[in-house]
């Protein structure tokens, strides 16, 4: 069963949107693959479960962060323990895929109805220079009671990035740059593991069905 669910755990590579091109339209698919190298823990605890998305269970890496909310309160993973946590990195400039991934995600909460309590969305900047807190104040919770946005200086956005094994590139270098960055979801159990990469490509229903499965301790 260990050995199974350790073979499970192999991820793919991330999807890169490429901020920097035109979209034809809104399910345009302009992602690239980019290389990420995946080190399980030889104690990752073991999974019947079968999800939609990556698993990851037992992964060495995106273990916590240092960061402050867009309310001021400092933040950790530890700080929603008992929730899934659902952490994704993007931009409030970005101008289609963030906003996307982030639609897609309110709607797999209302497919959860009360479980959606059970369930914390954070958005983690990956650019702090523009994205203040009161701007993602303005912008993260909107997608609903569930969603906060996360920042740090340049020097915890840069550590992060490389914890989390992400693609975050700026392009160009006037006021109006973009990134090319990794889009999809890390996701916790309530325990405060890492357990799922979620592409965004899986849908609503899919994710849905996966964070069931965690709440209900798979």
């Amino acid at each position: 069963m260990r050995d199974r669910a350790l073979a499970e755990a192999r991820i793919r590579a991330p999807v890169v949107t490429k901020c920097s091109r035109s979209l034809r339209s809104r399910g345009s698919s302009l992602a690239l693959a980019a290389a990420m190298t995946v080190l399980l823990a030889a104690c990752g605890e073991p999974t019947s479960h079968v999800f939609n998305s990556t698993n990851l269970t037992g992964a060495t890496f995106a273990r916590d962060f240092q960061l402050t909310d867009h309310t001021g309160q400092p933040r950790t993973l530890a700080s929603y323990h008992s929730k899934v946590v659902m952490v994704f990195f993007g931009y409030t400039f970005c101008p289609e895929a963030c906003p996307t991934t982030l639609g897609e995600t309110a709607a797999t909460l209302k497919l959860l109805g009360k479980d959606a309590e059970r369930v914390q969305v954070l958005m983690v900047t990956i650019d702090p220079e523009r994205d203040s807190q009161d701007l993602l104040a303005k912008y993260v919770p909107g997608f609903g009671p569930q969603f906060a946005g996360l920042r740090g200086d340049r020097a915890a956005t840069d550590a992060l990035v490389k914890e989390f094994r992400l693609v975050a590139d700026r392009v160009g270098d006037g006021p109006n740059y973009t990134f090319d960055h990794t889009t999809g979801i890390y996701v916790y159990d309530p325990a405060g593991r890492l357990r799922l990469f979620a592409a965004s490509s899986k849908g609503p229903a899919l994710l849905a069905a996966d964070l069931k499965g965690l709440l209900s301790g798979g």
